[in-house]
């Protein structure tokens, strides 16, 4: 009898391969039937295998008043299909097992992390940072992503995908920033080593004897860790990968800040109660020998280092693209912080088109106001004594203010809320250069999460935009996204931190800058001002980093663009110039990922009609924790699919 391959639709349990086609009227028109499976290459008596589509088919040569055929067929079909679980429950623990091993190798590798995730077994250390730690570490980048690619992910549900894809995709970045010795470009006025350092005090609770004896032992390895860095540096010398040389300049007086307010003695200012004199006495002074034999010394040797050797060797053109494999690598920092593949020149002109969109929407404002234009309601506020800081704790104080408006609010946009605290601080002297910004608590709460303020120059500042950025910073923004991926269950460990998608993380915070307007904040039409001018902000710095790093602006050129904008004060414009300078596509991630954030929402809105739910949709965008904006586009039409369905 010839063989009848019978075409029939398929039925499949869960999506999982192989699977078996039965099709009962074509059984009966053609007198055969097909069983489509896997990994298996035994034909049952009276009948062919052959592959086909890269499943090997078997066409029966029986007819189908053979019911012996049918009844092994289904033994058959169901051994596969027992076969076939069995193994995606190998690969899926196999994965499980890898998540793991690679996220506690992780945090082996980097103590100070471990600790800011508030797991404080390897509070005793701090990390290597010689080359030969720096390349050992991406080789086991490389393993991690070689064993990964191993595992076959056909029959995973979306999450465990979706997890392969992540880890994928972070390991992928990591070796390509390496391959690029990125790494030998470790420190710049915006922060590094130095400033890390100097953050030690805050990045424990302190609440025992064992945290303080932890401490004393990481002091007394500062040494190591600054010489170890300088090697690194010496490095990049050598390669010619250098920062700025006016902003590299700026380095050793950082260091020399820090080392005039000594906050490595903060922990002997207040101990526990529960402590007794004698271990206050012994703690004291083993923290003060460490800081004054090992950690100052270092801090001056590094500064030294710094100021005779490296800085006057910091190049001298601004932009990235001016170092080896420039264009490769302005791409490269596009891709890795954006999760794009928007080019430089895409990017400037989308920066152009959204000042216009905001600007439209700020002399709408202006003219509410009763003023004729936008320029001449933006000099009024400049010179309204209303909006000028008279001192840096009015700023702290704006900032917690509108915090704590906003929580109470928080449940008529979320069901997901966070449970860790938020404070904030002023950001200290010696880190002047840096800008406003959130640094994550620990999940226990011990350790809260701090909105960091740029106070300095209050004087030269405003408080218009301080409502945005409070919400930005704090909640709905960094503190409320971070906090809750961090509470997050059913997700492998290495998904509940950031993993350096910044489109996602400062898309969000940006995103959540317009929340407070929907429940009825930015009462003051200055302050709405203000969030627009934050916004505004944003893309601006899609114009002026592509300007920076693929234009060939100067930095006369940004500055000057900053100010006809009129999106933030004169402070601001310089410190931000210098850090787009240094920090090269960091500043695109914003804009890019808050119109995705809106994107999503619309098309959700407009596909689901009435049944768009608000709260659902913030949920759904912060409970699969960061993603990459590709990622985060494709779950959501998972979820929109689905809500479509109830």
């Amino acid at each position: 009898m010839p063989f009848s391959p019978v075409e029939s639709s398929s039925f499949s349990w869960g999506g999982i391969a192989p699977r078996s086609d039965f099709l009962n009227s074509g059984l009966a028109a053609s007198g055969g039937i097909r069983v489509v499976f896997e990994q298996i290459a035994v034909a049952p008596e009276g009948g062919t295998i052959f592959p086909r589509n890269g499943v090997f088919v078997w066409y029966a040569a029986f007819p189908m008043r053979h019911y012996k055929t049918l009844t092994f067929i289904a033994a058959l079909a169901v051994s596969v299909f027992a076969r076939n679980l069995d193994s995606i429950a190998d690969r899926l623990a196999a994965q499980n097992a890898l998540f793991d091993e690679q996220y506690e190798s992780d945090l082996r590798n980097s103590p100070e992390r471990a600790t800011s995730f508030g797991d404080y077994r390897y509070n005793d250390k701090l990390s290597e940072y010689s080359l030969d730690a720096i390349a050992q570490r991406h080789k086991t980048d490389e393993s991690f992503l070689t064993r990964l690619d191993a595992i076959q992910t056909a029959g995973f549900s979306d999450q465990d995908q979706l997890s392969h894809d992540l880890l994928v995709r972070v390991l992928q970045q990591r070796i390509a920033d390496f391959d690029l010795k990125e790494f030998e470009m470790p420190i710049n006025q915006q922060g590094g080593i130095h400033t890390g350092l100097a953050d030690l005090p805050l990045s424990v609770p302190f609440d025992s004897v064992k945290h303080y004896e932890d401490y004393v032992a990481r002091l007394h390895q500062i040494p190591r860790v600054l010489t170890q860095t300088i090697e690194v540096l010496r490095a990049g010398m050598k390669d010619k990968l250098m920062p700025v040389r006016f902003l590299a300049e700026k380095i050793p007086a950082q260091c020399q800040g820090i080392i005039a307010a000594d906050p490595f003695l903060l922990p002997t200012k207040k101990f526990p109660a529960g402590f007794s004199e004698e271990d206050k006495q012994r703690l004291s002074r083993q923290i003060t020998e460490a800081v004054n034999s090992d950690v100052i010394p270092a801090y001056k040797s590094f500064a030294a280092f710094i100021q005779t050797e490296y800085a006057p060797q910091g190049r001298t053109t601004l932009a990235i693209t001016s170092l080896a494999d420039g264009e490769k690598r302005y791409a490269n920092d596009i891709y890795g912080r954006t999760t794009t593949r928007m080019t430089a020149d895409e990017i400037h002109q989308l920066g152009l088109r959204e000042m216009d969109r905001i600007e439209t929407e700020m002399t709408a404002i202006a003219k509410k106001e009763g003023f004729d234009d936008l320029a001449s309601f933006r000099a009024s506020i400049k010179t309204n004594p209303k909006y000028i800081p008279k001192s840096s704790d009015q700023i702290l104080d704006d900032f917690r203010r509108y915090i704590a408006q906003m929580e109470p609010k928080l449940p008529e946009l979320f069901t997901l809320l966070p449970k860790s605290p938020v404070t904030v601080e002023a950001i200290p002297d010696f880190q002047s250069a840096a800008a406003t910004h959130y640094v994550t608590g620990t999940p226990d709460g011990k350790r809260p999460g701090r909105v960091v303020v740029a106070t300095s120059n209050f004087a030269e500042r405003s408080l218009v935009n301080d409502e945005a950025i409070a919400y930005h910073e704090g909640i709905p923004g960094h503190h409320m996204q971070l906090s809750v991926q961090q509470q997050l269950t059913g997700l492998p460990k290495f998904r509940l931190h950031g993993l350096g998608f910044n489109a996602y993380i400062e898309g969000w915070a940006l995103y959540a800058e317009q929340l407070g307007k929907e429940v009825g904040f930015y009462q003051d039409p200055v302050s709405d001002y203000g969030r627009l001018s934050s916004e505004l902000f944003r893309a601006v710095r899609l114009v002026v980093d592509t300007g920076i790093h693929s234009k060939g602006w100067t930095r006369d050129q940004v500055v000057e663009f900053f100010r006809k904008s009129g999106a933030v004060d004169e402070p601001s414009i310089q410190t931000e110039t210098d850090r787009y300078i240094s920090w090269p596509a960091q500043a695109l991630s914003y804009k890019l990922g808050q119109l995705k954030f809106r994107e999503l929402r619309e098309r959700a809105r407009k596909e689901l009609g009435p049944k768009f739910d608000l709260r659902a949709f913030h949920d759904e965008m912060l409970n699969g924790g960061t993603l990459p904006l590709d990622l985060l586009d494709a779950r959501t039409n998972k979820w929109i699919a689905e809500q479509k369905s109830k």
